[in-house]
């Protein structure tokens, strides 16, 4: 093998896929990105078999080959060239890559292309067409709330639904609940569903960042994998097996007090509550009071700590209901109201010991739901 291309292309390429690289692993093979020269270009795969990732950079091609590099030498040395042309030449004898880069000059023990494992080929047939810009947001609108832990497995994935032209994302960790809807450009062919593990779609969410292109998704219930295609980029990931839990049961009907308030202060409250809440597992108390005739009502966020001090928030609201005093983990406020882009929303309550409701204001397709805490007098 040989080939040549830019440094600030190399270095982008490995950023990429070097996220899919495994760290612990009895196969060294799984340490190393591999190279392989593909139609005049250069091909670059890391995975830990469960998640791939594969990115094509413009290349030089003057002989064909491919060969697997230690992930983290590789990509420390690229980072460390200068902004000029990198020639890379393979001895296959020995497995030696040589990068040359101006006045640097290296080489790198490798491991031979046939011990990496196979990455799957794309089938386009049954894609489904997705708007870049709408799966940035559907992905972080749900995946901070799926589990990271493996006490349940179906909770570390995003449950990933297809029906017509409607989309639906779902996370949920036991705690919490984040359900956000979309709509396709054109119908998929048959309804499908499928748990997506979330560092799949985080990573998704991270590389498609500079993506103007729509990103077609295939399913592959047979193959238990779903393949994500990008300009340039491809991400295949395995399904998590299991049934999903029925989260619809999840979301109250009714409420008994909508409290509209401020995005940004409400989330400024939350932020210094939780300093005060760290030691009392991030329990903050919200007490919504309704206003008097033309007044507007107050939520009151309060939190303490023996160690820490007191801590206590007022925002001005718009109230209808009851007042209500209810305690949630202000760590899961925090985190959805971070995704919310409008300026109020609404958090719907029916008491302290019922599940509290957050959306946006004028917006139906996202919605979040908090199990409440135990108020300790």
């Amino acid at each position: 093998m040989r080939v040549s291309c830019l440094q600030e292309n190399l270095a982008k390429g490995l950023s990429v896929v070097s996220r899919a690289v495994t760290t612990r692993s009895t196969l060294p093979v799984l340490s190393n990105v591999l190279a392989a020269t593909d139609n005049s270009r250069l091909r670059l795969s890391a995975t830990n078999l469960e998640l791939g990732i594969t990115c094509w950079i413009g290349a030089k091609v003057e002989e064909e080959g491919s060969t697997t590099i230690p992930s983290k030498t590789l990509v420390d040395l690229v980072n460390a060239l200068p902004k000029e042309h990198v020639e890379m030449s393979l001895t296959e004898r020995t497995h030696t890559l040589n990068i040359m880069c101006g006045s640097y000059n290296n080489d790198i023990k490798c491991i031979d292309a046939q011990e990496f494992p196979l990455l799957p080929s794309v089938e386009t047939e049954g894609a489904i067409e997705l708007n870049v810009q709408d799966l940035r947001e559907m992905i972080e609108h749900v995946v901070f709330a799926a589990a990271t832990d493996d006490a349940r497995p179906v909770l570390t994935g995003v449950e990933v639904k297809v029906d017509g032209t409607e989309l639906s994302f779902a996370a949920a960790d036991g705690f919490r609940l984040a359900v956000r809807t979309g709509t396709l450009a054109a119908s998929a062919a048959e309804p499908l569903t499928a748990i997506i593990p979330a560092r799949a779609l985080t990573e998704l969410g991270r590389i498609s960042a500079e993506q103007r292109e729509t990103v077609a998704m295939m399913l592959l219930p047979s193959r238990n994998q779903v393949i994500f295609q990008l300009k340039d980029v491809e991400l295949v990931s395995q399904l998590i097996e299991g049934q999903y839990p029925d989260y619809q049961q999840l979301i109250p009907s009714s409420h008994s007090t909508s409290t509209i308030l401020s995005t940004a202060e409400f989330l400024n409250a939350c932020r210094a509550a939780s300093i005060f809440a760290r030691e009392s597992s991030y329990t903050a108390r919200l007490k919504i009071v309704p206003g008097v005739e033309s007044e507007n009502g107050t939520i009151e966020v309060t939190a303490k700590s023996p160690e820490t001090g007191w801590n206590e928030t007022m925002v001005d609201a718009t109230i209808e209901g009851d007042p209500v005093e209810i305690a949630f983990n202000v760590k899961y406020l925090v985190d959805v109201l971070n995704v919310i882009d409008s300026p109020h929303v609404v958090l719907e309550t029916s008491g302290p010991s019922s599940p509290g409701v957050i959306r946006p204001t004028g917006q139906k397709d996202f919605l979040s739901v908090v199990m409440p805490m135990h108020i300790s007098e």
